[in-house]
């Protein structure tokens, strides 16, 4: 099963997860909010089962990510992950291209969040759906792949397709800040309180 989050998440989860906390040593906040969440949403959904849990910012002591999380979400389903196989005439020759996910109501206006492993559950009858293919021109894909290699800082990628909802200006803001700085941001708009540890 895999976890993704929508665009309001930031509203709807995110900044009451921070009022509703009393940090004393905090890693990342988005990251805590997630696993908080699933966390419990496990444990009231499936008491008496054995379950997995894997996060997008997980890495193995080898430090390669615990799941592919694109990759994931295109098996399961969920997001249309677009490489550059996608192309038939690749404009690119030697360079570089990184793969994308696009969800058909969200763009790229969403999140990776978790993978839920179930062991020991034989799930029967059970059949593969292939991810909405919402980018089908070839250069729709190729604007997709430049926008998301060449220019992701402007966020104009997400927006390759319609979309129904996007992130707020607060969200971008937040997530366009380098990472060492997000405490700092949160703290100085109130959303935060560090208490300090004894």
């Amino acid at each position: 099963m895999l976890v993704l989050s929508a665009p309001q998440m930031f509203e709807k989860a995110f900044k009451p997860f921070l009022k509703n906390q009393e940090f004393k040593n905090i890693r990342d906040p988005i990251d805590e909010c997630v696993a908080h969440y699933v966390n419990r949403a496990v444990s009231q959904s499936f008491p008496a089962q054995e379950v997995e849990v894997s996060y997008d910012y997980e890495m193995l002591p080898s430090r390669r990510p615990r799941f592919l999380a694109q990759t994931a979400a295109h098996v399961a389903g969920a997001a249309y992950y677009y490489q550059r196989k996608d192309v038939t005439e690749d404009p690119w020759g030697d360079k570089k291209m990184y793969g994308v996910c696009m969800h058909p109501r969200y763009g790229g206006w969403f999140a990776i969040r978790a993978l839920l492993v179930f062991p020991g559950v034989v799930a029967e009858g059970l059949v593969q759906r292939d991810p909405p293919d919402c980018v089908p021109s070839q250069e729709l894909r190729i604007e997709l792949l430049e926008r998301f290699n060449l220019r992701w800082q402007d966020w104009s990628y997400r927006d390759i397709v319609p979309v129904e909802v996007r992130y707020s200006e607060e969200q971008k803001t937040y997530f366009s800040t380098p990472p060492a700085d997000r405490l700092k941001l949160l703290h100085e708009s109130g959303d935060l309180q560090i208490f300090p540890s004894y």
